[in-house]
């Protein structure tokens, strides 16, 4: 019997040796210390962006998509994603939208509603820690969060986070 997965995905991806490139990663591994461990939400992460990524949208209700970008004001910035066919589709990395387009073209539906979480960075060296500033960003930004997917809850279901603090973020 398969069980069926979370209605909700958090996705986060990036370089953990590449500085801020980090913050994807790191996000996810945050926001899965602040939740409940029976929250309805599932968080994954990875080094990048992948056609069989199209398989864990399957089945949900809605999905964050959480990167690093140099392009974003600071804190962060969110947007609503819609499938969309780019250049970035390869066999090794793809944009969210071209995953969703992937979805779409695999599953022969609509993908599950998506919003992408653009965190500021600012320093994305080889060998170099996320700055403080990228890290002062990826605590708005889990605040954010969290508030989103208390949104997205269904009655009677809470996301609580379980002691996320200005420092414990």
């Amino acid at each position: 019997m398969k069980l069926a997965p979370a209605p909700v995905l958090v996705f986060g991806w990036g370089n953990a040796s590449r500085g801020d490139d980090a913050l994807g990663p790191l996000f996810v591994e945050r926001l899965r210390a602040a939740l409940a461990a029976d929250a309805g939400v599932e968080c994954l992460d990875d080094y990048q962006l992948q056609p069989e990524h199209v398989l864990d949208l399957v089945g949900r209700r809605r999905v964050l998509f959480v990167d690093a970008s140099i392009d974003a004001a600071a804190p962060f910035e969110t947007m609503v994603l819609e499938a969309a066919r780019d250049a970035s589709f390869s066999s090794h990395a793809m944009t969210p939208r071209a995953l969703l387009q992937a979805y779409r073209d695999v599953q022969h539906e609509e993908p599950p509603p998506c919003t992408l979480l653009a965190i500021r960075g600012e320093r994305f060296e080889l060998g170099q820690a996320p700055g403080e500033a990228a890290l002062a960003s990826l605590a708005d930004a889990l605040r954010w969060a969290l508030a989103w997917l208390d949104e997205s809850a269904v009655p009677g279901e809470r996301y609580g986070a379980a002691g996320l603090t200005q420092a414990g973020v």
